[in-house]
């Protein structure tokens, strides 16, 4: 028999169909911790910085102190724009980002500002009635024709300031006139308009007024073409030895293919290339490909025509044909 005292004392015990107690819940010192590695912070800081910066890759380090990050970012802004102002915005985003998928406390985001890089414009498509082939679309770029200008302004001056020089001598200060002057006048005047020296003075001064007047009515910069820009207002043109080199690059990759030589015109391109090995039409049509594309890819206003010459090497042999299979004849025994 169990006492009143006992009873007191034992627990009674759980009641058919009655809930369990419920327990404490454990200290915090047994629930367990959870670490964001540096690795993982730099990562989210960089997917941050993609989002504030589309298009653009950065470069982040980070270090993790207990509950604390600090963030270093290298970043390449876009040009022209407020670097000040395109610093502060994307400190913020990636300050804010990375706080809250990590968690911990992040104080700020040190941005250092590696390049500047200028937007990237696609081009536009090009209707089907745009007249590609118009002046207006293939127009060319001007010269300033600096050396002739400068040469003939600087051989005027000298002529007119010394006439000019020597007149002002002999009206203000009653000095006779300069010895080369008089020696002019006095050989003009025992020169007619007969005389050999004169008559080819005449044709070098005749051909040097249409050489300037040539100069004065064509547009210059032979060297370069013009690019199509997808920006308003803006002009650009290329250096037709760039586009030598791309197509030489283009073609020197196709199989076969032993030396390349371009020449790139306003209106034509000519590649001219040997061949070392392979089959000769087949490396042809690889070429033309090669270099047609390369051709698309400079984005000119007006584009080349293309022509393409394959040599075959001293060395070079066609590729041997597969023997022809021989039928077996049966023959009726």
């Amino acid at each position: 028999m169990t006492t009143a005292a006992q009873r007191e004392a034992d627990p009674l015990p759980a009641e058919q169909g009655a809930p369990a107690p419920e327990l404490a819940p454990p200290a915090a010192s047994f629930r367990g911790t959870t670490t964001v590695s540096e690795r993982a912070v730099r990562r989210i800081a960089e997917r941050a910085t993609a989002e504030a910066l589309p298009g653009r890759t950065a470069k982040a380090t980070a270090t993790v102190r207990g509950g604390r990050a600090e963030v270093s970012l290298g970043v390449t802004l876009p040009y022209p724009a407020p670097l000040a102002e395109g610093a502060r915005d994307v400190q913020r985003h990636v300050v804010d980002r990375t706080r809250e998928l990590t968690g911990l406390d992040v104080p700020t985001a040190h941005v250092d500002v590696t390049a500047l890089a200028a937007p990237k414009y696609s081009r536009a498509p090009v209707s089907p009635t745009e007249d590609t082939d118009s002046p207006a679309a293939a127009r060319r770029w001007w010269s300033g024709r600096r050396t002739p200008l400068t040469l003939l302004t600087l051989l005027a001056t000298v002529a007119c300031g010394a006439l000019a020089f020597d007149l002002i001598q002999v009206h203000t200060a009653h000095r006779p006139a300069a010895a080369w002057r008089m020696s002019a006048v006095h050989w003009l005047a025992d020169h007619g308009p007969g005389d050999p020296v004169v008559v080819i003075a005449g044709a070098l001064m005749g051909l040097l007024g249409i050489w300037m007047v040539v100069l004065a009515l064509t547009p210059g910069l032979r060297h370069r073409s013009t690019v199509v820009t997808a920006a308003e207002r803006v002009d650009a043109a290329v250096d037709r030895s760039a586009v030598e080199s791309l197509v030489r690059d283009a073609v020197g990759d196709v199989p076969g293919i032993a030396s390349v030589r371009v020449r790139a015109r306003r209106r034509r391109i000519t590649v001219r290339t040997r061949l070392a090995f392979g089959d000769r039409a087949i490396a042809r049509a690889a070429v033309t490909a090669a270099a047609r594309a390369a051709v698309t890819s400079c984005r000119l206003r007006r584009e080349p025509r293309l022509r393409v010459t394959v040599t075959p090497d001293p060395v070079w042999q066609p590729p041997a044909q597969p023997p022809t299979p021989r039928v077996a004849k049966e023959v009726d025994q």
